[in-house]
């Protein structure tokens, strides 16, 4: 018995000699081979703010207030507001300014809701977003497949065998594609006046569709720009009066107010507000302009400014207009709204 136990232990201690020897396989012979680079992801393009200012409006507005106006290839919301009587006086386009929506609850909403009650049609319309001159962020370049994998997967044995070339790889940073250069200032300037005045040429033409018996350009903060550009650029019969809320030029853009409304020769009524210094001495440098350039129908009319109370001074603002667009300045022939008040004359509540 002693016999065969002994030789059962001497035929194990062979067996695991035998595995002992076979050597070991290398600890990265099955893992394929890494590729030097992966292509650069591709980032989606970022959505202009007043997109996203679009998208929101889509899900707060009901469905018959929306419209989808095309403008060269680009399509871009506007806000259609049909007036609560029977034969309307006609159609206000409503410009807002720098980073404003078509439904900004300064100036743009309000009289967007608030004119079809005094027989006048709105179209408030979403302009495209200051140019950007900040250059693209540059796409960063995937690193190799061999790096993406945990750092806590490898001996810390293994680590010790690679040279100092490999070290010196592998700590060098994730390499970067070179940033794509901005377009310059001018250019991006260019761009956005052609995409500004496409969109509100779109808007002329919906009111026309519409078959307006007037239209009137009525732009707040640099809206007023766009709105007396667009006049200067396009001499339409259709399109002969224009409103300015708290006019403003646009950043990076000339000429200024006080020598691009004077010639337009349409007839014009200038809103600022009296309280804050800049809006008053930009509206009289425009007073002053227009009597040297003896403008037939220009009319400025300031307000009062009631940061305390948002909805007297946005009403103030309503009537104002009201009265000017039913009592329009000497020459144009007025249009009382049908069935509603002629209202008070410009500049009085």
């Amino acid at each position: 018995m002693r016999l065969r136990l002994a030789c059962v232990g001497a035929s194990l201690l062979i067996a695991c000699a035998a595995q002992g020897d076979d050597p070991a396989p290398p600890a990265d012979a099955a893992a394929p081979p890494a590729t030097d680079s992966a292509p650069p992801p591709v980032r989606a393009p970022l959505e202009e703010r007043s997109v996203e200012d679009a998208s929101s409006l889509e899900r707060q507005l009901p469905l018959p207030v929306q419209q989808t106006l095309k403008a060269g290839d680009e399509s871009f919301l506007a806000l259609w507001q049909a007036a609560n009587v029977g034969d309307p006086s006609g159609l206000v386009i409503l410009v807002p300014g720098d980073g404003e929506s078509a439904d900004w609850p300064v100036v743009i909403a309000p009289l967007r809701t608030k004119l079809p009650d005094a027989g006048w049609s709105t179209l408030s319309v979403t302009l495209p977003d200051p140019q950007d001159t900040v250059p693209p962020r540059p796409a960063e370049v995937a690193p190799a497949a061999a790096a993406d994998a945990p750092a806590g997967d490898a001996k810390p044995e293994e680590k010790a065998e690679g040279t100092p070339a490999e070290a010196a790889t592998e700590a060098t940073p994730p390499a970067t594609a070179p940033a794509e250069a901005p377009p310059d200032p001018e250019t991006l300037r260019t761009i956005r006046e052609q995409r500004v005045l496409a969109r509100l040429d779109a808007a002329l033409g919906f009111a026309k569709a519409r078959q307006a018996k007037r239209i009137v350009l009525l732009g707040h903060g640099s809206g007023a720009w766009w709105a007396a550009h667009y006049l200067a650029a396009h001499k339409s019969p259709e399109l002969g009066n224009l409103l300015m809320v708290s006019a403003a030029v646009p950043d990076g853009y000339v000429p200024p107010l006080e020598d691009l409304v004077p010639g337009l020769g349409v007839p014009t009524g200038d809103y600022f507000y009296k309280d804050l210094a800049t809006e008053r001495e930009a509206a009289l440098k425009r007073l002053q302009a227009s009597k040297r350039a003896k403008h037939p129908a220009y009319e400025q009319i300031a307000l009062k400014a009631l940061p305390g109370n948002r909805d007297i001074e946005q009403e103030q603002l309503f009537r104002r207009i009201k009265g000017w667009l039913s009592a329009p300045p000497t020459g144009i022939a007025p249009a009382a709204p049908p069935g509603v008040p002629g209202g008070s004359p410009a500049g009085q509540d």
